[in-house]
């Protein structure tokens, strides 16, 4: 059974989430661990559920998302993996860092694989599909389990609300379009992880969700 544990990270109250099985694998998505602190909590909380990271992927590229990559990355030895349309992002990361005044001395790795929607994510006994959620940045991606009905859909899709779309790079109609022609395709009791805030359900915010319009 995939079970999913979260931590919520830096400035921007970030969540970090670690999806796991009966056999000890995980993979972690978006660690924004942004400093000493924040690294330890992490590690404490794999230890403590006795994990084993396999894989390392991030949703997108915003810089909240990514302020532990290299961390993770190194730690564990693993390559980071994204959708190819977020690599201009990821890079820029340095520069959004300044402009928010967050810092970020260790630097994202590049990717050494990218991820496409036709792909599965496979650890341990669970698999995960992709789905393409562009808008809110430039290719987002949310990943499915049908097995237990959950998933993570980074930033676009929150309790009650959206991901925002006065980023570069986001496209509010495409954000629209991503969420009912994807997400809401989805069964109703589908666990909805967002990457701030609280959990939902597809079902809450098909009748609720006042920027999506009901339905």
């Amino acid at each position: 059974m995939a079970v999913v544990t979260f931590l919520t990270f830096n400035a921007f109250q970030e969540n970090t989430y670690i999806v796991y099985d009966e056999t000890g694998e995980c993979v972690i998505f978006d660690p924004g661990c942004s400093d000493e602190y924040e690294n330890n909590q992490l590690i404490d909380t794999l230890k403590k559920l006795n994990l084993k990271p396999v894989r390392l992927i991030n949703t997108h590229c915003h810089i909240d998302h990514i302020l532990g990559n290299k961390f993770v990355s190194d730690t564990f030895n693993l390559p980071l993996e994204i959708h190819e349309g977020e690599l201009g992002m990821l890079e820029r990361g340095p520069t959004v860092a300044a402009m928010y005044g967050i810092p970020y001395l260790k630097h994202s790795p590049i990717p050494s694989q990218f991820l496409n929607e036709k792909d599965e994510i496979i650890f341990g006994n669970t698999k995960l599909k992709i789905l393409l959620t562009p808008g809110h940045s430039p290719a987002s991606l949310s990943f499915y389990n049908e097995k237990n009905c959950f998933l993570i859909a980074g930033d676009v899709l929150f309790k009650d609300s959206i991901g925002r779309t006065d980023l570069p790079g986001c496209n509010h109609a495409l954000l629209i379009s991503s969420i009912k022609e994807k997400l809401f395709m989805l069964p109703e009791e589908t666990v909805v992880w967002p990457g701030h805030g609280e959990s939902t359900t597809i079902g809450y915010e098909k009748k609720n969700n006042p920027f999506v319009g009901i339905i």
